[in-house]
């Protein structure tokens, strides 16, 4: 393909005026240049506590998080890469009393939609097609958090999840 396609479009403007012996191959690879993913989970405290979900089994779970498309490479699905921290968001409740904070915090102290709003995701000024991570500002509303949740910020280091109270990364933090 001369020039190369711009767009999807392009691409598909150029091979339907391709001869059909011209486009045999193993198999066809879409293209998309660029794309950025959010991904959101949840444990049940009741549920973990009714199966017995340790915090051992939380940092394997943090681990595989971290990991999941490290081991499992393929030409067919580009190069997808898990961009750090995982956010973490962890009902401790705010009573006084240590009974009462651990029933809070089963119950949660904040619906998930509204901690979720706290992290934002918006393609930079100047960019109409987002071909990188730094293409992307990725706000986290730290001031919004609310009472009885911590915010916690998963890392790879040597393989292993660590969590942090603070980002590193280059997060706007309002």
């Amino acid at each position: 393909m001369s020039g190369g396609a711009k767009s999807s479009a392009d691409y598909l403007k150029w091979e339907a005026e391709q001869p059909e012996d011209k486009l045999r191959t193993m198999g066809r690879k879409a293209l998309i240049p660029y794309g950025l993913y959010l991904a959101k989970g949840f444990i049940s405290a009741h549920l973990a506590e009714q199966t017995g979900f340790t915090e051992e089994d939380l940092s394997l779970l943090w681990e595989s998080l971290l990991q999941m498309f490290e081991h499992d490479r393929s030409a067919s699905k580009g190069l997808m890469s898990v961009r750090e921290p995982l956010v973490i968001f962890k009902h401790v409740g705010t009573d006084t009393d240590a009974v009462q904070r651990a029933q809070q915090a089963k119950l949660g102290c904040a619906p998930a939609h509204k901690l979720f709003e706290l992290i934002e995701v918006k393609k930079r000024d100047g960019v109409s097609a987002p071909r990188s991570f730094s293409d992307y500002r990725i706000t986290f509303k730290k001031s919004q958090s609310p009472k009885g949740v911590e915010v916690g910020f998963a890392y790879s280091e040597d393989g292993k999840p660590v969590i942090k109270g603070a980002l590193r990364e280059e997060w706007e933090v309002k």
